[in-house]
Formats: C-alpha cells, sequence, structure tokens
C-alpha cells in the first residue's frame, strides 16, 4: 500500500488505535476521513487537526451504515482506502447467563459492522486505483483471552473472513491488508492505557506504518508475534493460560 496521496475512510478512528492511525496517516500525505457516532467529539479532533474530515457513522446500524457510506462515496469521490476500525471489547463471565448480552454487542459491532462496511464499498472500490481494504484483527484471534471471549472469537472471525476476501478479490484490483495489534495502551479495556503489559501506543504506530509500504498480507508489529504464532511454536496452552490472568 502506498502511504501517501490517498483518500482513506476510517470508521472508529475518534480515540485510541483508529485515531492515532489517522492522524499519521494525515500527516503523511493522505486525505482522512474520520468516522464515529460522537459528533461533537469529531468536530474537536477535526479543529484541532486541519484538513481531517469526519463523517457521522454508527456501523452497529445497518441503515446508518449504507447512509454513511454513500455520502462519503458522494463527497469524497477519491476514497481508495478503507480501514474498518471499530471495535468493542469487554470482558465475560460464561457461567452467567447475562454474558449473551455483552456477545451480541461485539458480534454486531466487531463482525457485522465491518461485513456492512465492506459490502457498501467494495463495488466502489473496485474503480479506484491503488484500492485497499485493510481489516482489524487482534493477536486475540490467534491466541484467545479467556476473559473476553467473545472479543476473541469475533477477531479470529475477521481474520478468517479477511484470507477470504483477499482471495476473492485478487483479480479485482483490491488489494487486503489485516492489522494484527497486540495490546496497545488505548482505553478499550479498563486500566489498559497505562498498563505495563499494553504497547505504547506510539511505539505501535512508528511500526506500523513502517511496515505498511511492504505489506501484502498481515501488518505484524513484533509484539504481537508471540500471539500470532503460539499454535506454530508449541505454547498455545501456557499462553492462553497465562493471558487468562491478565484481564477479567
Amino acid at each position: 500500500m502506498r502511504t501517501s496521496g490517498n483518500t482513506i475512510f476510517i470508521p472508529g478512528a475518534t480515540s485510541g488505535i483508529g485515531l492515532g492511525l489517522a492522524l499519521r496517516l494525515h500527516d503523511a500525505g493522505n486525505r482522512v476521513i474520520i468516522g464515529g457516532r460522537r459528533t461533537e467529539l469529531m468536530k474537536q479532533i477535526a479543529d484541532d487537526h486541519p484538513g481531517l474530515e469526519t463523517v457521522r457513522i454508527d456501523t452497529a446500524d445497518a441503515a446508518d451504515v449504507v447512509r454513511a457510506s454513500a455520502d462519503v462515496q458522494q463527497r469524497f469521490p477519491e476514497t481508495n482506502v478503507i480501514i474498518a476500525m471499530a471495535g468493542i471489547m469487554r470482558s465475560e463471565d460464561l457461567s452467567d447467563p447475562s454474558f449473551l448480552d455483552t456477545a451480541v454487542a461485539e458480534v454486531e459491532t466487531n463482525i457485522l459492522g465491518p461485513l456492512r462496511l465492506l459490502a457498501a464499498f467494495t463495488e466502489f472500490l473496485r474503480n479506484q486505483p491503488d484500492a485497499t481494504i485493510i481489516t482489524v484483527s487482534s493477536g486475540l484471534a490467534f491466541t484467545p483471552m479467556a476473559g473476553t471471549a467473545t472479543y476473541s472469537a469475533t477477531k479470529a472471525a475477521i481474520h478468517s473472513f479477511t484470507d477470504s476476501l483477499r482471495l476473492q478479490l485478487a483479480d479485482k484490483g483490491i488489494g487486503v491488508l489485516e492489522l494484527v495489534p497486540p495490546a496497545v495502551q488505548t482505553d478499550l479495556m479498563p486500566g489498559q492505557a497505562d498498563a505495563d503489559w499494553a504497547m505504547p501506543l506510539d511505539e505501535f504506530l512508528d511500526e506500523v506504518m513502517a511496515l505498511l509500504p511492504t505489506a501484502t498480507r498481515e501488518i505484524l508489529v513484533e509484539r504481537v508475534k508471540p500471539l500470532r504464532f503460539s499454535a506454530q511454536q508449541g505454547n498455545y496452552d501456557d499462553l492462553m493460560a497465562a493471558l487468562a490472568h491478565q484481564v477479567g
């Protein structure tokens, strides 16, 4: 993927990794449109970073994804990169039936959200030069955390879907990349922003920006590789057991 001269739409870019990546890509010479539900927050971000564009979108609302996607395509017809960043992560006690409410919300946001977005943009992107779709999974897609079982499962689904998407779009002129973050110091989970077990956000963004120009499949920073390759390295069970005590 080229790292400048793109027009990039990033739903879920009002905080954390999404916002950090949006600002790095903006500074690198791209036109960046951030999407989110909180209009006042997006206005503040745009005021603080002139040139950044905003679109209100709720990826958990099917009709709103259709509306917002049409808005992006009309207002920014040069859009050639979509980064499906939106996602939520919650702790669950699977012995308590009430976990189902959390699971439904995570499936709605983490799986159906990206799929709705891609359904709205794939045909549009076929006519764009240097078109790229970037999905966002997690190291937990490969080594799940028991305390966040549904989140881990949704990210495993995104990984599997991305592999199929890449194969199906191989002759359509659309590149497909998968960003696979480790735990990063953001507010995704309580206490994570200051946790010593999470990677500093700026360090993560530095590595991602360095990897983007040559990435052809997965974008893997060094800190995520133990999770990504635990099965191959033979320590899947031990690492999963260790993760079970990290967040819950």
